[in-house]
């Protein structure tokens, strides 16, 4: 009895790490699917098998039975705090593959992931408001603004990641964190409309709806609902679908209040066109990096994303020109994004999830969301088609970076072998594990 304590306290320990990496990875925004198979991984790797892995949006469990004589022995941690970190991400990533490859023990794992817990952020305050300025002056050239639009979109940008972290610190629900979002990027450009500035409101408003969308949720969502795991694709699709009803309100009152003040927001669809090609494409590219410096991924990962986005959006948008729809330009740029992100996040030693989110943020839907708004704000019911093509685009995207990995990613027999589940193209996490040499 006296020799079974060490023995159980190991197998604690070895618990403990998996599940505070898997938490770790779905706070970040990993898919359930990665957080299974990697804890799964981890326990198989230093020695646990069949350990049963439980993974929802709000909560993790890890369990294990040594034998039917003994008893089970069953660890639970709650997701209380959601954070786009790329930096933990990216860390986590790569003290999970120097595990698994025999470089550090259980015990260093553990030191190092309780730093990584505990470590701050290594990019001041003022640089990540400046990069959502970035973002937003950015994606004002992607969508044809001109430099007046371009420098207005930039302030609404920082004033709503200002504002943003404020309500935060409130501990106001996210919901009206993105109303506020949507009012103030919307009353500001009815306001400078108003003061007679040269300014088209309407793409000011756009250029802050694609800031506010919430790429990463779309992508987990459908890698979950891809992979088997149900309840927590439907978590994650209400989560985003809130996220945008609080955009959608706070933009549509805005609009109301310059329809009182009769500014004019209507949307040209042909304003742009590709008169304007290479800075639409230069705007993409800067937009997605400055989202990834914001969200604290490496830097040397900043330059292969500008790159990749800026592919991207010259796939979508040439492809728009030839009248077939905006769904399918989307999805062709997105499987793009997927297929070569797993060769570049293996050269930058990055979690492919890194690059998909980043190069896709370009790409949301914004535009429509815009203009099915504008037309209901009319009374138009054509605006209902509008956000079903809004709709269309984000499931475009999130599938079609999905299917990039698939084509490019290889499943190994071993790793099938190992999960329960087929989890697909990993976005998180290693492709294999193997078990520990006693």
């Amino acid at each position: 009895m006296m020799g079974a304590m060490p023995e159980t306290r190991a197998v604690h320990r070895t618990l403990d790490l998996a599940l505070r990496v898997g938490e770790l990875l779905l706070s970040n925004g990993a898919g359930a699917a990665d957080v299974t198979a990697t804890m799964s991984s981890i326990a198989h790797h230093l020695g646990l098998r069949q350990v049963l892995v439980d993974v929802t949006f709000t909560s993790l469990a890890i369990s294990h039975q040594p034998s039917f004589d003994d008893p089970m022995l069953s660890l639970t941690r709650h997701i209380t705090h959601r954070e786009t970190d790329f930096a933990d991400l990216t860390r986590v990533d790569q003290l999970v593959a120097d595990l698994l490859a025999d470089e550090i023990d259980l015990e260093a794992a553990r030191a190092r992931l309780a730093q990584i817990a505990s470590t701050g952020h290594d990019r001041p305050r003022w640089a990540v408001s400046l990069s959502w300025g970035i973002i937003g002056a950015g994606i004002a050239l992607l969508i044809g603004g001109d430099l007046v639009v371009t420098v207005i979109a930039a302030v609404a940008a920082i004033g709503i990641e200002v504002l943003q972290r404020y309500l935060s610190r409130l501990r106001l629900p996210f919901f009206y964190a993105q109303v506020a979002g949507g009012l103030f990027a919307t009353l500001l450009a009815v306001g400078g409309s108003s003061l007679h500035v040269a300014v088209d409101p309407s793409l000011v408003i756009t250029a802050s709806i694609v800031m506010l969308l919430a790429g990463l949720g779309f992508i987990g969502a459908i890698q979950d609902a891809l992979t088997g795991f149900y309840i927590t694709a439907g978590a994650r699709i209400l989560e985003v679908m809130m996220s945008t009803v609080g955009v959608i309100v706070g933009v549509s009152g805005g609009l109301t209040v310059g329809g009182m003040l009769g500014v004019d927001i209507a949307l040209d669809p042909n304003a742009a066109g590709l008169s304007r090609f290479p800075l639409m494409v230069a705007g993409a590219a800067v937009s997605a990096a400055a989202f990834a410096f914001s969200a604290y991924a490496p830097k040397r990962i900043l330059l292969p994303i500008a790159v990749i986005a800026g592919g991207a959006a010259a796939i979508y948008l040439l492809l728009v020109e030839r009248d077939v729809g905006r769904a399918w330009p989307a999805a062709v740029a997105a499987i793009f994004i997927g297929f070569v992100s797993y060769t570049v996040s293996s050269w930058a030693k990055v979690p492919p999830l890194v690059v998909v989110v980043s190069g896709i943020v370009p790409l949301l839907p914004g535009l429509s969301i815009y203009r099915g708004l504008s037309l209901l704000a009319d009374d138009d019911l054509a605006g209902i088609l509008a956000m079903i093509t809004a709709i269309a685009i984000a499931v475009s995207l999130a599938a079609g970076v999905i299917l990039g990995e698939y084509v490019a990613q290889p499943l190994r027999k071993e790793a099938r072998r190992l999960e329960q589940r087929l989890a697909g193209p990993r976005l998180v996490g290693p492709m294999r594990a193997r078990a520990m040499r006693r």
